[in-house]
């Protein structure tokens, strides 16, 4: 399991243009699944999915990969590079944790 928190910049509403971008397709390297809790990847090569949720500006993330252990960095890797790529100026910072 990888945790990551992103922390938005100020009214940047990071979290609701994610959920938004993938909900409709304008991003379409990921889905949402139950209610925007849930996000997986649309390439079955990166496997595992992440659970998230927001609360005053920071976002929570926690993937897993429990048929394949150890490949969770895939996914990190993939959603970070899509922030950087196209949401950057709406981030402060990222932590990540790896247990």
């Amino acid at each position: 399991m990888i945790r990551l928190q992103i922390i938005e910049k100020k009214n940047a509403k990071l979290f609701k243009k994610l959920k938004t971008a993938m909900s409709t397709g304008t991003l379409k390297t990921f889905n949402v699944q139950k209610r925007g809790r849930k996000v997986t990847h649309t390439n079955p090569n990166y496997p595992g999915w992440m659970n998230w949720n927001s609360s005053l500006g920071i976002i929570n993330c926690e993937i897993l990969s429990p048929q394949k252990p150890g490949k969770e960095w895939n996914f990190l890797s993939a959603f970070i590079g899509r922030i950087a790529d196209k949401y950057v100026q709406d981030v402060q910072s990222i932590n990540i944790q790896f247990d």
